[in-house]
């Protein structure tokens, strides 16, 4: 399923500010852009699922909570931060 990824306003921020913390900011460029591939190609083979269509994924340092609209192959990325785990 190829699918439409969004980012909310709260998730561009999220980026932003560990964007701004980061040692590597390129190494976080190139996480945020490998998780919205992977959200684009096959979103539902992502991560754990949740609640009413939401799922929780892991990539490395970064922790991605998003919705998937399989109707309209759409995915809105809700939350896009640190996960806390090391890489």
């Amino acid at each position: 399923m190829s699918c439409t990824v969004n980012r909310q306003a709260t998730a561009e921020e999220e980026l932003a500010a560990v964007w701004n913390d980061a040692d590597d900011p390129a190494a976080v460029t190139a996480a945020a852009d490998e998780i919205d591939r992977r959200l684009a190609r096959d979103p539902l083979s992502f991560g754990e699922s949740r609640a009413g269509g939401d799922r929780l994924a892991f990539h490395g340092p970064r922790t991605v909570y998003f919705h998937v609209d399989p109707q309209r192959r759409v995915v809105s990325v809700l939350s896009l931060g640190p996960s806390g785990r090391s890489s």
